[in-house]
């Protein structure tokens, strides 16, 4: 029987990286992690009198938990991350609007002689029996309960040939991709790039648009379960999602075009495995059915999904069909 594991990290413990961190543990494949991640502020906002430009230390923004060092786990080969359930672990979320930062403003890369916008606190009080968090304007009187749609804006593995990356930026090896896609019920491949494949999560939302416009989501501490399995090769070059109803995969790049060019080259790809298709087949196909929604347009990578709804076809069984393997052993845990 594949045991569980519960951790939750010691402040000194969180990881600011993907890459260049020791493990905090070895887990089997197929072991249950049941894991507490702080929000990506490192608890810095907690009122509306709190700013970012007076309370938070850019150097220790977006606290990883993690990495686990998956045994078994070899460059090549594949790591299956299926998220069984995301909890809101406070009573209250944050979000605000930071000095030069969003996709609004002018930034450090997009430059404009300009002053930065208005710097604001909000914060969404949590409605666990209703499943809402609550916005209140802080211009003006107005007010509106929200569903809450937990998700985690960052999972990812090591990334390759000895890299450190912050945990700030979306990459080929996941991390900060923002994607409302990645909440309960779905699976992400990630390609194993160094032994163990050193798996960490983080920057839990309590929802979020799509393109987090402001920069920022609804963020939160997270409670998450998550079933971790292994997939000797077949590595995908750009992290691959599956739900029930949609095979996915996300690019990310700057400019913005270039990570939707990358996300559609990669379920080409995807599409020509899944029904032994010619590439320039796969190509025309995708070209009338994939959906394109922007995840964000505001971390250093801009990071683009691009989606295929498994409703059009009859077959096709991505990775031997575990993710209705995972989802049924994620419903024999609850």
């Amino acid at each position: 029987m594949a045991s569980t594991i519960d951790f939750r990290p010691e402040r000194s413990q969180y990881v600011y990286t993907f890459g260049g961190a020791e493990p905090v543990m070895r887990v089997k494949p197929g072991t249950t992690l049941s894991l507490w991640s702080e929000d990506a502020f490192n608890h810095g906002l907690r009122s509306v009198t709190d700013v970012a430009s007076h309370t938070l230390d850019m150097r220790y923004l977006n606290p990883q938990t993690g990495p686990f060092y998956i045994e078994g786990a070899e460059s090549g080969d594949t790591l299956a991350v299926h998220i069984v359930s995301l909890t809101p672990a406070r009573s209250w979320g944050v979000s605000a609007t930071i000095p030069f930062f969003g996709g609004m403003s002018s930034t450090d890369r997009t430059a404009s002689l300009q002053p930065a916008l208005p710097e604001a606190t909000w914060i969404y009080e949590v409605d666990a029996v209703a499943q809402t968090v609550g916005f209140q304007a802080r211009f003006g009187n107005f007010e509106v309960a929200l569903p809450l749609a937990p998700m985690l804006g960052t999972v990812g593995v090591a990334p390759a040939a000895g890299e450190v990356r912050t945990s700030l930026v979306p990459e080929r090896f996941g991390g900060n991709m923002d994607t409302p896609e990645m909440r309960a019920g779905t699976t992400a491949y990630f390609a194993v790039n160094v032994d163990g494949a050193m798996l960490s999560i983080g920057d839990g939302h309590y929802r979020q648009g799509e393109g987090e416009a402001c920069g920022t989501a609804v963020e939160g501490a997270m409670d998450s379960v998550i079933i971790v399995e292994l997939i000797k090769g077949g590595g995908p070059l750009w992290p691959r999602l599956e739900t029930d109803d949609y095979w996915m995969v996300v690019g990310s790049s700057r400019p913005m075009e270039d990570s939707w060019r990358i996300a559609q080259l990669e379920m080409v790809r995807w599409l020509s495995e899944l029904f032994d298709l010619h590439e320039m087949d796969a190509y025309q196909l995708l070209s009338q059915v994939s959906e394109a929604p922007i995840a964000n347009v505001v971390d250093p990578n801009y990071s683009v999904v691009v989606k295929v709804p498994k409703a059009h076809f009859r077959s096709g069984r991505a990775y031997d069909g575990i993710h209705g393997d995972l989802r049924a052993r994620a419903a024999a845990l609850r």
